[in-house]
């Protein structure tokens, strides 16, 4: 952990990353401590600008509701849906290309041409029909996005999984008489984890941007305030009142890219050899 922490520590990219992410976390978590009150409350004067109003720092919308209270609110929708949505396309991502790499044959074959038809159908297209089918909420949002968001995980893991599988440890395992079980849990996906875990932290951010998309067409949760909400309630304002989507759009930005970075960051930690030949 020290020697990955430190291979972690010499992008200063990545540590930039960290940071902002942590600090959307933390905004997030101490959002009912920062604003007790419903993000949705009119609490002012509507189209206060930003910086005017020490009370309100990024100003209010239209109909008075503050604008850093929604941003606050908005992290909490953000996370929660990205990492929620990521966990579980994972899950079902890593399955399916377990049994396909490791099975291989007519079984990979099947699984495969699965996957397939879900990558020819484009991702936002199929997350809107989903979420309209099923009703706006957080709940059919995480699951529209996990749908969607599999395919390449299981992709991944099944080559992962075919180049492993070769390996004189594996073949070791295989001569000594281990169950195919045991063979995946304790020998081969430990050592496919490192290139699942980078797929992850750009997952996250890919949730985030197509949780902010939905939100931004109308198809978010109507009881829970979101970054993609706000910037589609304020495409009428933008030249009345332009922090009304600046703000939000900032923060997406800040929070993807911070993901990104970070992703980076464990790219060239977990794999130091792949760095060097880049260089």
């Amino acid at each position: 952990m020290k020697l990955l922490a430190k291979r972690y520590a010499r992008n200063a990219g990545a540590v930039i990353g960290l940071a902002i992410l942590l600090a959307v976390i933390v905004m997030a978590l101490a959002a009912p401590l920062l604003y007790e009150e419903s993000p949705w409350t009119m609490v002012a004067a509507p189209l206060i600008p930003p910086f005017t109003d020490a009370a309100y720092p990024f100003g209010t919308d239209m109909l008075g509701r503050d604008i850093t209270a929604g941003l606050v609110w908005g992290a909490r929708v953000s996370l929660l849906v990205g990492l929620l949505s990521t966990g579980v396309a994972l899950l079902f991502g890593i399955f399916v290309g377990t049994v396909a790499g490791y099975c291989g044959g007519r079984i990979d074959d099947a699984l495969m041409r699965f996957t397939e038809f879900f990558q020819t159908i484009p991702q936002l297209a199929m997350a809107v029909v989903l979420v309209a089918v099923l009703g706006p909420s957080v709940y059919s949002i995480m699951g529209a996005i996990a749908v969607v968001s599999w395919p390449p995980a299981a992709r991944l893991v099944r080559s992962e999984f075919m180049t492993l599988k070769q390996r004189e440890f594996v073949q070791a395992a295989i001569v000594i008489g281990q169950t195919p079980a045991r063979i995946v849990w304790s020998q081969i996906l430990p050592n496919a984890m490192a290139p699942i875990i980078v797929s992850a932290s750009f997952m996250v951010a890919t949730a985030i941007l197509t949780e902010s998309s939905l939100s931004f067409l109308g198809l978010g949760d109507p009881n829970m305030m979101s970054w993609g909400f706000m910037i589609g309630a304020a495409r009428t304002m933008i030249r009345e009142a332009w922090w009304m989507s600046v703000w939000p759009g900032v923060s997406i930005l800040l929070t993807v890219l911070a993901i990104n970075l970070m992703g980076e960051g464990l790219n060239d930690a977990l794999n130091p050899q792949l760095r060097k030949r880049g260089e």
